[in-house]
């Protein structure tokens, strides 16, 4: 199983990024996905997470209206647009695959992780 993160990088607080997410079909297709987050000295958060078909998208507080998770690629890729980022959104980012047809604000209803992409935002 292959989860592949990128996307990630050093920008400037206000700027974008978006994070891209690539499963085998086999893999995720049917299931929900997620994006998390861990920064230095911190536990990993939730971030987002979606149904297998895209639908009920949710957020953790801290990144709701600024960030949008999607679903593409006969639902094999899971994006991450994230806007008005801020120096605090600074952590590694992984994207997981849940166990079930629907995402979940819980890790431990994730099955597969991917290796994380680093997102620094500089104020």
């Amino acid at each position: 199983v292959q989860l592949q993160a990128s996307g990630g990088g050093l920008v400037q607080a206000g700027d974008s990024l978006r994070l891209s997410c690539a499963a085998s079909k086999r893999t995720a297709s049917n299931n929900g996905m997620g994006w998390f987050r861990q920064a230095p000295g911190k536990e990993r958060e939730f971030v987002a997470s979606i149904n297998w078909n895209g639908g009920s998208p949710s957020y953790a507080d801290s990144v709701k209206g600024r960030f949008t998770i999607s679903r593409g690629h006969a639902q094999s890729m899971v994006y991450l647009q994230m806007n008005s980022l801020k120096p605090e959104d600074t952590a590694v980012y992984y994207c997981a695959v849940a166990r079930s047809a629907w995402g979940s604000t819980s890790g431990d209803r994730y099955q597969y992780w991917g290796q994380g992409t680093q997102v620094t935002v500089s104020s």
